[in-house]
């Protein structure tokens, strides 16, 4: 697919794609003969878990990171098992971190929450007829 159809499934702008390929953390599959990127269902669940990572305050070298551990885990071409352990644990890591990250997001939501309600409460109560 074009990247006009990765950036409506991803819900990220074209630029926002081209950077992330020109940092390395995206590569379209192939090109068109007309020279456009061409990008498979593999590129866009690439893209979908650096979407997911971005509002989690993962940087851009710990997006790399971490795809590049997840690829080699999926490759598992030539892999000893200490090394496949040593992958896993740098997967927990992120996993672990994003859970926490979780957490204080859930914090901050009840947080905002609860502020909005509590502007709301001062507000005049309005019947359909009076607006």
């Amino acid at each position: 697919m074009q990247i006009g159809e990765v950036a409506a499934r991803t819900e990220l702008s074209l630029r926002t794609i081209r950077h992330y390929e020109e940092t390395g953390l995206v590569t379209p599959s192939a090109r068109s003969q007309g020279g456009f990127r061409l990008y498979a269902e593999t590129d866009v669940a690439r893209l979908m878990v650096i979407r997911r990572m971005k509002p989690l305050g993962f940087s851009l070298d710990q997006m790399r990171d971490l795809l590049d551990a997840t690829d080699r885990l999926d490759n598992e071409t030539g892999l000893d098992d200490n090394e496949r352990e040593a992958l896993l644990e740098r997967v927990r890591e992120y996993e672990q971190s994003a859970t926490e990250q979780v957490d204080k997001l859930r914090i901050q939501l009840t947080r905002a929450e609860d502020f909005a309600g509590t502007l709301r409460a001062r507000l005049p109560q309005t019947t359909p007829a009076q607006s």
